[in-house]
């Protein structure tokens, strides 16, 4: 008679505590790189209320990929600018704990130690193409952790509150706009 069953890779006690303090390294080294380098620090970008330097490149790369099909192409320079704008109020009016998460969710994307196993984005943001963020959100939305799941939802939900409430998207949803009084 053949034996037919598959065999699990067994996980030991030792290497479950090396598994778990090589993770704990990594994620206290990505926190302490972070704020050593200035890419958590709370200074507001130029013009911006919570928006930061370093959240910029990768919402530049992230809303024209959101905006596809709802903007023209000669259009998408205003409607990126307009976007980060309403989506730096709508930021400025959350509560602390939820601006605290969003900031992280930001430092994650910003960091390049984080960035590149994440998202499968190994270069610079600036340098992404259409393509590798969409395979960047279609990795989060599909991912076996619920966390990177979460995660994609907020991006969609944040920048799609940020279009949708500025008077240029209406006419694309067919709403026209509140009622004059």
């Amino acid at each position: 008679m053949n034996d037919t069953t598959l065999s699990a890779p067994q996980l030991s006690r030792r290497s479950l505590l090396k598994v778990g303090l090589l993770g704990s390294a990594l994620l206290g080294t990505a926190g302490l790189t972070a704020t050593l380098s200035g890419c958590s620090a709370s200074t507001p970008a130029s013009g911006y209320l919570i928006l930061r330097s370093s959240d910029l490149p990768f919402l530049r790369a992230l809303i024209p990929v959101m905006l596809d099909g709802a903007v023209s192409a000669e259009r998408m320079p205003q409607a990126i600018e307009g976007t980060l704008k309403s989506l730096d109020n709508g930021l400025a009016h959350l509560s602390p704990q939820m601006l605290k998460l969003t900031v992280q969710l930001f430092d994650v994307l910003a960091l390049p130690l984080t960035r590149g196993p994440l998202t499968g984005v190994w270069g610079s943001w600036d340098s992404a193409s259409a393509d590798d963020v969409r395979n960047f959100l279609s990795r989060w939305q599909n991912s076996s952790l619920s966390l990177l799941r979460m995660g994609h939802a907020s991006l969609l939900q944040l920048v799609m509150m940020a279009w949708y409430s500025r008077q240029e998207a209406w006419a694309h949803c067919g709403y026209p706009g509140p009622p004059t009084v």
